[in-house]
């Protein structure tokens, strides 16, 4: 009882969830002298392992197994009957898979399923019992209490990980906040400023540099804004506009493209683009992005999406080889580009980008 007491104490301490689980399937082997200890996570179906956590194997020994088991054989009796269930001789049991090759030998079973409140959350495999031929019906019960605290204790750590995630979405909505209300404002009243002590400059190039600024503090301004949509887009409330939609096409295409796009957003998009336009937008901004990843060798691409007075306007530019010699237009997926901009009585054109690489343009009018 006092060790199961330790082995409690000690599943207890961490709040992070998958040292966590470390903790359990070491504490479970620990309490029932088993050489070897699994804890399996169930898939979200609840019919196959997501994970598979292992005590008493080495690194190299995982490495020579090869792929995780899924729950199938022995292992599956647990996910379908969801009782424990004491072996003297796995190899014996009729449902018994056998073992992988470089797979240690096992003989004696004792598996537990691992509930939290009324969810089966995995299962905890224990093999061959050190001390004796067998896992014993005290083994079992040790291991059953032990498995009914560390319920408890994953629960725990999934409020505290909820705790935390809130924590962080009202991170994000201070940080907003304080962009919108403070950071954009200051930058507008130095814009302003600066404006007008343009028409006070003597010297012309006195008066260039200052409005260079001016049209940097634009910019600026532009891209805090699409870094406050990126805030709230990601405190999980459903956003379902054309802004979101694009800025998720970016971080699909990071994967192929190996770095995630830049983009500012300017003017009315939402409420400007939608319907069959804000599909074929979509499908624009896809495509350019695909012909990056595949042609460009770029590091970097800039995304741009302006609304201003009748007329939506996407750029794609990238830092990458830039179009072929002779290029003559494109295939199939610059000519889709292109039909999609004509429908809607539009354009769209490409051409090197400076000082290197590639320009898309695609416009087209607002009705």
């Amino acid at each position: 009882m006092q060790e199961l007491l330790d082995a409690v104490a000690a599943v207890g301490a961490d709040l992070d969830l998958p040292a966590m689980l470390r903790r359990i399937i070491a504490a479970a082997a620990e309490l029932a002298d088993a050489r070897y200890g699994a804890l399996g996570v169930l898939d979200e179906s609840g019919t196959e392992l997501a994970e598979f956590i292992t005590v008493g194997l080495s690194d190299d020994e995982i490495s020579a197994i090869g792929h995780l088991p899924k729950g199938h054989g022995i292992l599956g009796l647990l996910i379908v009957d969801k009782e424990p269930l004491r072996l003297p001789d796995l190899t014996r049991h009729p449902d018994s898979y056998g073992f992988p090759s470089h797979h240690p030998h096992m003989t004696s079973f004792l598996g537990v399923p691992l509930r939290v409140r009324d969810e089966v959350f995995g299962n905890l495999y224990l093999a061959d019992k050190r001390s004796g031929d067998e896992f014993t019906a005290q083994d079992e019960l040790l291991v059953v209490g032990l498995s009914v605290a560390a319920g408890v204790a994953i629960e725990n750590a999934r409020l505290h990980a909820r705790v935390q995630e809130a924590a962080i979405v009202e991170d994000r909505e201070r940080i907003a906040r304080d962009l919108h209300d403070t950071v954009i404002q200051r930058l507008f009243a130095t814009g302003l400023s600066l404006q007008g002590a343009i028409r006070r400059a003597e010297v012309p190039e006195v008066a260039e540099r200052i409005e260079a600024a001016v049209e940097d503090l634009d910019l600026t301004v532009k891209h805090i804004r699409t870094a406050i949509f990126g805030l709230e887009s990601s405190r999980g409330r459903s956003v379902n506009g054309t802004r979101a939609e694009v800025m998720s096409l970016c971080r699909e295409a990071a994967g192929a493209l190996g770095f995630e796009p830049r983009v500012t957003f300017d003017g009315p998009i939402d409420a400007e683009v939608q319907g069959a336009l804000a599909v074929d937008l979509l499908s624009a901004v896809r495509e350019a992005l695909s012909n990056v990843a595949r042609h460009a060798d770029a590091s970097r691409v800039d995304l741009h999406l302006r609304v201003h007075g009748a007329a939506l306007d996407l750029s794609v530019v990238d830092d990458g080889v830039g179009p072929p010699e002779g290029f003559d237009g494109g295939g199939y997926g610059l000519r889709n580009l292109r039909d999609r901009a004509e429908r809607h009585g539009g354009s769209f054109l490409v051409h090197p980008a400076v000082p290197t690489g590639t320009r898309a343009e695609w416009r087209v009018p607002l009705a």
